[in-house]
């Protein structure tokens, strides 16, 4: 079921009916669009658990993790975007994100566009998974909370702060670039003609990594926000997963990070964000070869981002919409992630603490699907662009779907909003058997004609096809 949302849209259209007119609202002056920028310090402790609890612990930290991100306002409400250097925040813990934000900007919950840009050796919060691991002697496995809330916080801190301090912007900037020798799909047909879903992040067989790289979006696109000829904040949106070396305990940005931190250096006045694409079938398998692969592949993602600014184009800034469409995915009725399995491993003191950390992630999706809580799939319309925020680890086809329902848009897509439906895949990926060979998806076969619908909806889009 998908149920439509708009924000200054609804606005304006009761302002035309108390002033007893129709259709477009009169021409009035300028707008007067404003912008903030914030940042804070995430960092975990040393001893924190990465990635969930599925990787080693933090052991040291080898470059700190932000959250970053601006306040628009000029549209009705605040609006806030905001991206974190952690691997994932699910249900309870991205609803308290979006909560704390928006008060502390003055403005609603669902207008925080909330992502993560998933890098493993960094924090991911599920607080009602954690509390289903303490009730069976499983503490402190997945997440400390105390922790967790600090770091939300520290954030709304800075987004208070940064709300007293607004700019004025009048110019949105598109720009492109593509990524040489970094993304590459997951999906390598084997030498028996077999499909296998197996280049991971780090891939040891030549074979599957050195396969051709299969369906990727290839472009790096930023968005920009400039007062005059004077540019303000750039953000950034590429569709990779965020690995480079990772499990070892060192606490990291990794390759994305290490960019964003090299144009930021570049261009000190100019606010950067960087946001991960749909990625959750493409990885830097391909090209993460040698010892020093993460200096190399944020050389070219550097690059890319150089590039595109070079090739911005502005115009005026007239529009900012907020839109949202309510998805609602099913459960797996059977098979490792079903209520019915999930129940019986968490209890299982001879199960393995991975599967008992997965069934506890599972189960908490599942009292909220119980719940009837839908995930929003929210758009920002600005009118020669959009931003779209999708769930979880969507795969890059849908990046690709967003693209062709609004040709006569630059669509800038980030991923990893709310995280708890897990891997999202296309039905031919689950047919050929990417959830067998992944696991870490709670969602049931049709998500992807769900997933088609609501963006379509969210993006205003003529229908829900795809449009081939």
């Amino acid at each position: 079921m998908i149920r439509l949302k708009t924000g200054i849209g609804l606005f304006l259209l009761a302002a035309a009916l108390a002033c007893g007119c129709s259709g477009t609202p009169a021409s009035g002056p300028a707008r007067d669009f404003r912008i903030s920028t914030f940042s804070a310090d995430i960092t975990p402790p040393v001893g924190h658990p990465l990635c969930g609890g599925m990787v080693a612990p933090a052991a040291r930290i080898a470059d700190p993790l932000s959250a970053r991100g601006l306040i628009l306002r000029g549209a009705g409400e605040p609006l806030v975007i905001a991206a974190l250097d952690w691997t994932e925040i699910r249900n309870e813990a991205y609803d308290r994100w979006r909560s704390a934000l928006a008060e502390a900007a003055g403005t609603s919950p669902a207008r925080v566009i909330l992502s993560c840009v998933h890098q493993h050796d960094a924090p991911y919060a599920d607080l009602e998974a954690q509390r289903l691991l303490d009730a069976h002697g499983l503490k402190g496995l997945h997440v400390d909370p105390e922790f967790h809330e600090r770091s939300v916080q520290a954030v709304a801190s800075a987004v208070r702060q940064a709300a007293g301090t607004p700019r004025r912007i009048t110019h949105l900037g598109t720009g492109q670039a593509r990524v040489e020798r970094v993304a590459s799909n997951r999906r390598v047909v084997l030498a028996d003609g077999r499909p296998s879903f197996k280049r991971y992040s780090r891939t040891g067989d030549p074979a599957v990594r050195d396969a051709e790289e299969g369906l990727i979006d290839p472009w790096l696109k930023t968005l920009s926000f400039w007062e005059g000829d004077r540019p303000v904040a750039a953000l950034s949106a590429y569709a990779v997963h965020p690995m480079s070396t990772y499990g070892r305990g060192a606490v990291s940005a990794d390759f994305p990070g290490l960019a964003r931190s090299r144009r930021q250096g570049e261009t000190p006045d100019v606010f950067q964000i960087y946001v991960t694409g749909c990625c959750g079938d493409t990885t830097a398998g391909k090209y993460n070869i040698g010892a020093n692969a993460r200096e190399e592949l944020a050389g070219r993602l550097h690059a890319a981002m150089g590039q595109a600014w070079e090739r911005t184009r502005r115009v005026p800034l007239e529009k900012i919409e907020v839109r949202s469409a309510d998805l609602r995915f099913d459960l797996p009725a059977s098979g490792p992630f079903s209520v019915a399995e999930m129940e019986r491993v968490l209890p299982d003191g001879k199960a393995s603490k991975s599967g008992r950390l997965m069934a506890a992630l599972g189960l908490s999706w599942a009292r909220r699907v119980a719940r009837g809580r839908p995930i929003d799939v929210q758009a920002v319309d600005f009118g020669p662009a959009q931003m779209v925020l999708l769930p979880a680890e969507s795969f890059v086809e849908f990046q690709l779907v967003a693209q062709r329902l609004r040709p006569d848009q630059f669509i800038v897509a980030a991923a990893f909003g709310e995280c708890a439906p897990g891997y999202i895949p296309t039905e031919s990926a689950r047919a050929e058997g990417y959830v067998e060979e992944h696991g870490y998806s709670w969602v049931a076969a049709g998500a992807e004609e769900k997933l088609r619908r609501a963006i379509a909806a969210a993006l205003a889009a003529p229908g829900p096809g795809d449009g081939r």
